[in-house]
């Protein structure tokens, strides 16, 4: 099977969608022929650390590709806000790239050298791919996310987070190469049912339930915990509006309780500003800490040494984070909403009713003060947890389903493939 893979964001050292592509890419490598083309500014992290069995072709369209970056930064105000405006400006910038992609490779497409097209980054629904239709080769789109709507409850956060042009969002539709994109996949990928919900019902029949989020074992893995005193509560993510990290502190603020365990904050923001504040207001310095950024080997490290993940995040696409927390045995508790929604179960996991600001602070903090005191449970649910991120996300197990679809869409498999369904594994309760 020779696919070539495109992958704009793929870059080992960016986090979110940039290090999702190129740990995906160089899993499929090792089940298939590929060729991954990529940005040129991705090149020299690619080529520090290497893609694994994968051949990496660089393409350079950063006339355009930089100045247009440069204009979203702007009219976002910097580059952890307005995550809106970031796609409907790179939509030139893309089909830049594409047509670079389409010069370098016409040749082979046409002379039937790969089996696959797969575009992998961006996973945005509203950035076509005019590559599905100028090439014959079966065309695979995905995994695709978006389209979760803004809850209710937080204007105030939308309008922080510089949110003002999502009412216009379904304007993608309208543009050059949707339509086609979608009629000419062979196959798509999808993640979640907020996504698949937002696809042409034309589509449904070819579309799958696929998560982008996935975990690297070498990074995320089980420790061996020993019991202790005082448990550690852990927040990882950028420290922005719709993440909602000061509901964890005012949990603690809340709770004499929980004021008995430490709570670790990692990552950076324009809302550390804001939490520094409330960490003071409260007197929180000896029970909370706030680490700014860590590479992902250290939020890995992290991960090992705590033993509760709370993540009130309110608008999450993907949560790879949550999976990542999962892989180390992490008990998880999140909002019943979005990506983390479906990542989480009761099994191994605790799932908050989505409400305004005060009730999630409210119910983290009751269900916060309910695992401290139940550090058997909490056992439990990590082990759970663990077992369940290995079977079904590590890149090496995301990559073999990803073989079966492009059996699928080439014909060599008759059934589209379902990995909704798939049972889950079974986990003995600790000894």
């Amino acid at each position: 099977m020779r696919v070539l893979i495109l992958a704009d964001d793929c870059n080992p050292d960016w986090p979110s969608l940039p290090v999702v592509g190129y740990k995906f890419a160089r899993a499929i490598a090792n089940y298939a022929d590929v060729v991954v083309a990529t940005q040129v500014r991705n090149k020299p992290n690619i080529e520090r650390d290497g893609m694994g069995k994968a051949k990496v072709v660089y393409l350079d369209t950063e006339k355009i590709a930089k100045p247009i970056y440069d204009l979203a930064v702007f009219l976002r105000g910097g580059t952890t806000t307005g995550w809106t405006i970031q796609m409907a400006v790179n939509y030139p910038s893309y089909l830049a790239f594409e047509w670079a992609a389409w010069k370098h490779f016409q040749q082979e497409l046409e002379n039937g050298q790969f089996d696959v097209i797969h575009r992998i980054t961006p996973m945005s629904p509203t950035l076509p791919s005019p590559l599905a239709k100028w090439s014959s080769v079966p065309f695979l789109l995905g995994p695709l996310n978006g389209n979760l709507p803004w809850p209710k409850y937080f204007t105030t956060e939308l309008s922080r987070e510089r949110e003002w042009l999502s009412s216009l969002r379904n304007a993608y539709k309208f543009l050059p190469y949707y339509q086609s994109t979608y009629s000419r996949a062979a196959g798509i990928l999808a993640a979640f049912e907020h996504t698949i919900a937002d696809l042409p019902e034309s589509v449904q029949s070819k579309t799958i339930n696929f998560p982008e989020v996935g975990i690297d074992p070498e990074l995320f893995s089980l420790p061996n915990r020993s019991k202790q005193t005082q448990m550690t509560i852990l927040f990882v993510g950028r420290l922005v509006p719709y993440k909602l990290p000061e509901v964890v502190v005012r949990a603690f603020a809340a709770s004499p309780i929980l004021q008995q365990h430490k709570l670790v904050i990692v990552g950076e923001g324009p809302e550390s500003v804001r939490l520094e504040e409330i960490i003071q207001e409260q007197n929180l310095a000896q029970c909370v800490e706030l680490t700014g950024k860590k590479s992902q080997a250290q939020v890995g490290e992290l991960m090992r040494q705590a033993e509760i993940f709370a993540f009130p995040s309110i608008r999450e696409l993907g949560a790879g984070v949550v999976v990542e927390a999962m892989a180390c045995g992490m008990a998880c508790v999140v909002v019943d909403y979005g990506g983390p929604a479906t990542l989480i179960s009761d099994e191994w996991g605790v799932k908050v009713p989505l409400g305004d600001l005060d009730y999630l602070v409210q119910q983290f903090t009751q269900e916060l003060e309910q695992l401290v005191k139940e550090p058997d449970r909490v056992e439990r649910l990590g082990l759970a947890a663990h077992h369940h991120a290995m079977s079904n996300y590590s890149w090496d197990a995301k990559a073999k389903m990803t073989m079966e679809v492009y059996n699928w869409v080439t014909g060599s498999q008759n059934v589209k493939p379902n990995f909704v369904e798939k049972p889950i594994t079974i986990v003995p309760d600790p000894a």
